[in-house]
């Protein structure tokens, strides 16, 4: 039953020729499991319209190159550096931007050579397995870790200078960056934090400020902008 399910619709009998019947059956099933994996995307995440419509596009595109280059090695290698060339013109994009991608291109290969069965199932199971993991705390950073930004004048030493007011409010902390500002009369010190109680994040605050002469201090979220890729 299941060999049957995930059997190839193609006839292997001449590889050099498709029915009408088979490349319908392969389009209109990469087109809708296209459409299932940008509403899958777009699922808890930003997005814009235009990478949500090649999304939707890219296993058709995929699954009609497939059926083109099928048993032909040349025109498989020329195809090959073409898509080489598009991956250089591209932007970096987000993890779950570049994994989408990879499932809608395992989605073209699929139905390009005639797995129907085998690619709805694959996207049933990437589809249910990526929502509940968005919906679940997996993966998900530290509410109580934090970044801080203390601006100091050049006179301080920030290697001991805070020591005793992180060890009264912070479980951990770590300095990841320094940078001078103002040429060079400034420091701008930068913190991984992990509170141990938050609300007494105002009075640590206050702290800080006695030691750095009232400068700016940034207290916030730790940046996710390492997801991309």
């Amino acid at each position: 039953m299941l060999d049957s399910l995930f059997a190839s619709i193609l006839s292997t009998e001449a590889t050099s020729s498709i029915s009408g019947k088979e490349l319908i059956i392969c389009m209109l099933v990469a087109l809708a499991l296209g459409v299932v994996i940008a509403l899958i995307y777009m699922f808890r995440s930003v997005y814009n319209k235009g990478f949500v419509i090649t999304l939707a596009l890219m296993p058709a595109v995929i699954q009609m190159v497939i059926m083109l280059v099928n048993g032909n090695l040349g025109t498989g290698v020329a195809v090959t550096g073409a898509f080489s060339l598009v991956r250089f013109r591209s932007a970096p994009g987000t993890a779950k931007e570049i994994i989408s991608i990879f499932l809608a291109m395992a989605v073209g290969l699929a139905t390009g050579m005639g797995y129907i069965g085998l690619a709805v199932f694959f996207v049933i199971v990437m589809g249910i397995a990526s929502i509940v993991l968005n919906l679940s705390n997996f993966g998900s950073s530290n509410s109580s870790e934090k970044s801080l930004r203390i601006t100091i004048p050049e006179s301080l030493d920030y290697g001991s200078i805070f020591e005793d007011v992180f060890e009264k409010y912070l479980r951990k902390w770590e300095l990841v960056q320094v940078r001078t500002m103002n040429m060079g009369s400034l420091f701008r010190l930068e913190y991984r934090i992990t509170v141990k109680n938050v609300i007494q994040e105002k009075q640590m605050i206050d702290d800080l400020r006695c030691r750095n002469g009232n400068l700016e201090i940034l207290c916030g979220r730790v940046s996710s902008s390492k997801e991309e890729l």
